[in-house]
């Protein structure tokens, strides 16, 4: 997590001192950005933070005016939605290599 952290674009949100919320986003900075690791802590939902988050990310400079962007989400379809986000439209054109067992291998 850290390298992946070392080289991406970072947002968090924080109360109080303490970190309640972030997203990562892996980019080129001129056509692509994948939305990835996105949360607020369960004891800070429910007050705007994940949109606050959202817009922040939208609005950054390096992030507006890209041709693509993307996220996987399992539950938070709505929020995403509000930013323009939709299904994919030819989900037949994505294709993936999926090692979900990679981290639990021995190096």
């Amino acid at each position: 997590m850290e390298k992946a952290i070392k080289n991406s674009l970072c947002f968090g949100v924080y109360s109080e001192g303490s970190q309640v919320g972030f997203a990562r986003i892996v980019t080129d900075k001129a056509t692509f950005a994948l939305v990835a690791d996105v949360f607020v802590l369960e004891g800070h939902r429910g007050k705007g933070l994940s949109k606050w988050l959202m817009r922040e990310v939208m609005e950054h400079a390096d992030l507006k005016g890209l041709r693509r962007l993307l996220l996987l989400t399992s539950d938070a379809h709505a929020l995403y939605a509000q930013f323009g986000f939709t299904e994919i439209g030819n989900p037949w054109r994505f294709m993936e290599v999926l090692r979900s067992d990679i981290y639990t291998k021995p190096a």
